[in-house]
């Protein structure tokens, strides 16, 4: 086998996580990880370096003991020192790192204290909620572990991975950059920047001062698997979870017009500078330009400004008539997170959630919420302890209890109730009499034709109770596709009964799509975005929802939830 660079590189980079795990001096480890990424930015090959026996010492970070260990891979194919580690320690131990977050210090602790030292292993101790009781982890962690290997799982061969799993990668990596001295500005682009549900690669843009080590410190980041270029304006690598980012430097005079350049889309790009062309300009990622002279850049909205047009939100850059709105007045303000006074898609302990009632209650008004909705799962679900008739009218005496007990929030009282295969919904009506709203959804027989399922849904949307249809496609992004479904119909249906579409903000969901939140908004549905929280943190979901919202053009109007608890209350009750 002819060894390469990148064997070396993968080689030197293998022997310094094992090193980390096991607590070596971290002077070792960095020499190993700086040998790396020598040898695996050289443009010529090592191996005839060795064959013409040329002073491997010369090269930068490259001591007499690295020389040697360089020589024996290129001789024999394998390092010993790495081998004798393998036997100390199994290799699957590796793979664990690949989940963004657990650095060689947690799968040491993971290691040691559970003896786990594979991924299906790690996997299984999270859902048993072993590895939230180790010191120094806990539920946000082991979700975050859960989250990060489905992810890896789905997304393998797919080069995409869900938004949500990005932002735990590209944001600790943006303070990271912005700590380094010199460094004025760090902001994403790219479809990240646009919120797009899932992300390709990552692009980043760093405005500095001359001479600041932005590329040395990037390339030096702890969670760089691979390092493809390095260069003084631009550099490429691979992070732990197999996302690539690209970051550039760019001068703090073309700030602007390289942020609209590589957030894109390409769509929108073409669209404005074709519009830059007819007033005789022209748009790059260096300004604006009239002939050779520059005549904005600086800020985005200056670059804009030059071509007739208002900023325009990242979220809307699609070229999907947001140019068209901008030339004539009509681009949306769009909803935000100030906009947003509840939730009303709250899930606890008495069915498959992980806290109590006050508990979800004390966190949503931590918050700032006005009202909250508790929507635990019927009977229907029995595998997420769904709740027979006699057990919600329990949970709804306990919710007046608490209501007496939490003072400034409403917590209504709500049930996520299932749609059953022949449109029914899974409680009588007299105990739906008893809600103040419901949360209507589909968990069983996806696989019915388009026209079965629509049916099936506008059926269910005939009874009287029903107040808002829940994750309506049923999708799981790299999980599950959307059942098959009449969105129009369903929409038009909805609108005439009064009855409000969910948007749910779960980053495994983001269901309703940007499309159909557009489709929502031109045909008069009113939308809500819920979290469909089953613990704590699950209620900061609310900003990929917001996100989505934002996509898919939807302003404060569109949503009920930026209402008052008055106006909530009419909007989701129904006329008997």
């Amino acid at each position: 086998m002819a060894i390469r660079n990148d064997d070396i590189e993968r080689i030197f980079s293998e022997v310094a996580d094992m090193l980390d795990i096991k607590g070596e001096n971290q002077f070792r480890i960095r020499s190993y990880r700086n040998a790396a990424r020598t040898v695996g930015s050289l443009s010529r090959n090592v191996v005839d370096m060795v064959k013409e026996q040329q002073d491997l010492t010369k090269l930068p970070g490259i001591g007499k003991d690295l020389a040697g260990k360089i020589r024996q891979i290129c001789q024999t194919g394998r390092l010993d020192l790495l081998e004798q580690l393998k036997q100390e320690m199994p290799d699957e131990l590796l793979a664990i790192m690949d989940i963004p977050g657990l650095g060689p210090k947690r799968v040491k602790t993971i290691y040691n204290e559970l003896d786990i030292n594979n991924p299906e292993d790690l996997k299984k101790a999270a859902q048993e909620h072993r590895i939230s009781k180790l010191p120094g982890f806990g539920n946000k962690i082991e979700k975050n572990i859960l989250e990060g290997i489905a992810q890896i799982e789905t997304s393998a061969g797919q080069g995409r991975i869900a938004l949500a799993f990005a932002e735990r990668i590209i944001e600790p990596l943006c303070e990271y950059l912005a700590a380094g001295q010199g460094v004025f500005e760090v902001v994403q682009a790219g479809s990240y920047r646009r919120r797009m549900e899932t992300v390709g690669d990552a692009d980043i843009l760093v405005t500095c001062r001359d001479g600041a080590d932005v590329m040395d410190r990037f390339v030096g980041y702890e969670d760089v698997v691979d390092v493809i270029a390095k260069g003084h304006t631009k550099s490429s690598a691979v992070l732990r979870g197999g996302l690539q980012v690209d970051l550039r430097v760019v001068p703090q005079e073309s700030y602007g017009a390289a942020l609209i350049y590589f957030t894109g889309s390409k769509e929108h790009n073409v669209a404005i500078r074709k519009i830059a062309v007819e007033k005789g300009l022209k748009i790059n990622e260096y300004g604006i330009f009239r002939g050779k002279r520059s005549i904005a850049g600086r800020t985005e909205k200056d670059v804009y400004r030059k071509i007739d047009l208002p900023y325009i939100e990242p979220e809307l850059r699609e070229n999907r008539g947001e140019i068209e709105a901008g030339l004539t007045g009509r681009l949306p303000k769009l909803v935000s997170m100030d906009d947003i006074r509840g939730d009303l898609h709250i899930h606890t302990k008495w069915s498959d959630g992980r806290y109590s009632i006050e508990q979800m209650a004390e966190r949503a008004k931590q918050i700032g919420y006005d009202y909250i909705g508790i929507a635990d799962h019927t009977q229907a679900v029995a595998v997420a302890g769904g709740l027979k008739p006699e057990r919600l009218l329990e949970q709804l005496d306990e919710i007046g209890r608490i209501r007496k007990k939490v003072k400034g929030i409403t917590i209504l009282k709500g049930s996520e109730v299932d749609i059953l295969g022949d449109g029914r919904l899974d409680l009588p009506d007299e105990v739906l009499a008893r809600l103040d709203f419901t949360v209507c959804s589909i968990h069983s027989q996806f696989g019915l034709s388009q026209n079965e399922q629509t049916q099936r849904i506008i059926r269910a949307m005939d009874n009287r109770y029903f107040n808002i249809f829940a994750h309506p496609t049923g999708r799981r992004l790299g999980q599950r596709e959307p059942y098959a479904l009449d969105m129009e119909r369903v929409m038009k249906a909805a609108k005439q009964r009064g009855i409000i579409l969910e948007l749910n903000a779960n980053p495994d969901r983001l269901d309703l799509n940007d499309i159909h939140c557009r489709m929502a908004k031109e045909l008069g549905v009113k939308v809500i975005i819920n979290t469909d929280a089953h613990q704590l943190d699950d209620l900061d979901y609310m900003r990929f929802g917001l996100y989505q919202a934002r996509r898919g053009w939807l302003e404060a109007v569109d949503v009920v939830n930026t209402r008052k608890i008055g106006d909530l209350r009419k909007l989701i009750t129904r006329k008997k």
